[in-house]
């Protein structure tokens, strides 16, 4: 394990073009004499098919199968795909500001550490704490989530089981080496690209009159009820309110780039698989989430009565697959096995999204408390590399989804939801503010950011504009709760807004921290670490195809792949 503090060591220079100026003192290593693996207790264990996946599954949960279907109801199907595309578009901006950086540096706790380091050490307390109880809440939702969906196919299934048998296997998958977490992750999230692309044959298959009743619908439900349909008003101005809400349900179910920044820490050669990882997530955006929403209001009406009900809360099945347009859509259609398919795929799906959430929880605290911004105790690590202290505090979140056994699994989704968006849309925020700090630092020590190993574009104006479109999201997405006014919709809808400045301020009352001048940032921090680490490399970067055919004994390297040396001359 490395034995170095970073705030030990001085700070490097650079050469004129930017390049880093390191000294051998700047290279970390390990008590054994080897070229350590990061300046903390984590190991690099992920490889680039792990990581691919992993930035799948953290990205893909229930909010794209089933919850879609309450931007259908409220928006229509045209302004569901509008506002699919128009948020994943700007969330492709705030993307191009933490692929930059992360790749740059590839730290531990991710954006959250980043975010005190160039900002101000009160705003990465801010961050990481919030970032760190968005995940947290979003374990008990998935839990939730999957005890409906697992009411699909029996009633008797008892409430408490599922949130034991979770909590069981969470532990069971994360309390292990990382390497073990990510092969399971790496499995779970197949399932779900095989689940999202059975789902798109299906609705091109049936669209096209490849169905019992041998109807080609095409894109019926376009015309007949309205593509944009009205919501809480009437006219222009409710078919603009419909549009808001379904923009309100892309910003809970579209994400992506937390998850690849959190990895970071944790990948083998960063510097080339976070980076892919990164450019990954646009064409991700367009194929899951953008394709996602048109499917969506292809196969089903947005006036369909089974679906008003379930959105509405009046019908049987809420948050379950029988709320899912899909289903619905199937079990209109007279399709029989398909839904139960479906259902299955959802299980391992669902789960999948919960198991990480549990690790980015346990990963945020960990850096949370590197930076003294958490009890100290909870940097141990196992000589897995697991931060086992912090594992132990985040599975005390998954006892929430217990709620459900007095309160109704719907009813407990809901609160999670409108909960946690808040936190998600902030987490943006931070990376966009972060980013602006970062560029002015690298514009006021006339660093060439050609020298970087990933160049963002169209920067700082990137940032600028992410950081707009989230803001008005934040403050407008709770709107509703003034209409009539609601004490309990407003703290529903508002809580993760109003605990933000209270965590900015407080601590920095208690620790009268500054915010960081361009000239004070540090640009080297853990790059000679980092580099140093990339340089021991034997083997050439091995691409994500041909790892997968690897796994089959094709083309299989001697030795296996990303193989290092001990040390660098």
């Amino acid at each position: 394990m490395p034995f170095w503090d970073s705030k030990d060591k001085e700070k490097s220079g650079v050469y004129a073009d930017g390049s880093p100026d390191y000294h051998d003192s700047d290279i970390i290593y390990t008590q054994e004499g080897e070229i350590a693996e990061n300046t903390d207790q984590l190991q690099r264990r992920l490889g680039n098919r792990q990581i691919q996946l992993i930035a799948i599954g953290g990205s893909i949960g229930t909010a794209l199968f089933v919850s879609i279907g309450g931007g259908l109801v409220r928006g229509g199907p045209a302004s569901l795909f509008l506002a699919y595309l128009v948020y994943a578009c700007f969330l492709g901006l705030v993307n191009n500001c933490i692929a930059e950086m992360t790749v740059l540096f590839p730290v531990s706790g991710g954006f959250i550490r980043l975010a005190g380091h160039f900002v101000d050490e009160a705003f990465g307390f801010m961050a990481g704490w919030n970032f760190f109880i968005y995940e947290a809440l979003l374990i008990p939702f998935e839990i939730t989530a999957l005890t409906t969906v697992l009411g699909y196919w029996s009633d008797h299934i008892p409430a408490y089981s599922i949130p034991i048998a979770c909590i069981v296997l969470y532990g069971l998958l994360n309390v292990l080496a990382v390497r073990a977490y990510g092969e399971a992750e790496f499995w779970l999230s197949g399932g779900k690209v095989i689940l999202i692309f059975l789902l798109f044959s299906f609705t091109f298959v049936t669209m096209c009159g490849g169905n019992p009743a041998n109807d080609a619908y095409g894109f019926r439900y376009w015309k007949s009820p309205l593509a944009f349909a009205e919501h809480l008003s009437t006219g222009s101005i409710g078919r603009f309110e419909g549009f808001l809400a379904a923009l309100w349900s892309a910003s809970f179910c579209v994400v992506g780039p937390e998850y690849i920044s959190m990895v970071a820490a944790e990948a083998k050669r960063p510097r080339i698989y976070i980076k892919n990882a990164f450019k990954t997530v646009y064409w991700r955006f367009g194929i899951f989430f953008i394709a996602g929403a048109l499917f969506a209001g292809i196969v089903v009406s947005s006036k369909d009565p089974t679906l008003v009900d379930v959105v509405n809360g009046t019908g049987t099945g809420g948050g379950t697959a029988a709320a899912s347009p899909y289903v619905i859509a199937m079990s209109n259609l007279g399709i029989g096995v398909l839904p139960h398919i479906v259902n299955a795929l959802l299980v391992t799906s669902i789960f999948s999204a919960g198991n990480t959430y549990t690790y980015c929880a346990t990963r945020s605290l960990y850096g949370l408390a590197l930076e003294g911004r958490a009890p100290k105790i909870l940097r141990h690590c196992t000589k897995g590399g697991v931060p086992i202290w912090c594992f132990a505090f985040v599975m005390i979140f998954p006892c929430l989804s217990f709620l459900q056994v007095s309160s109704g699994s719907s009813k407990v989704l809901g609160w999670l939801i409108n909960l946690v968006t808040a936190g998600g849309v902030i987490n943006y925020i931070v990376m966009c503010v972060t980013y602006i700090f970062f560029w002015r630092a690298v514009k006021a020590q006339n660093i060439d950011r050609r020298t970087f190993p990933y160049k963002g574009w169209f920067q700082p104006y990137s940032a600028y504009i992410g950081l707009g479109w989230m803001l008005f999201i934040v403050f407008f997405y709770g709107y509703s709760s003034f209409r009539p006014w609601s004490v309990e919709n407003f703290f529903i809808y508002y809580t993760m807004l109003i605990l933000a400045p209270i965590f900015f301020f407080t601590w920095k009352l208690i620790k009268k921290t500054k915010i960081v001048t361009p000239m004070r940032a540090d640009l080297t921090w853990e790059r000679p670490t980092v580099d140093a680490y990339e340089s021991t490399f034997l083997d050439p970067p091995v691409g994500f195809w041909t790892e997968i055919i690897q796994m089959v004994g094709i083309k299989r390297q001697k030795g296996g792949v990303d193989r290092r040396r001990s040390s660098v001359a």
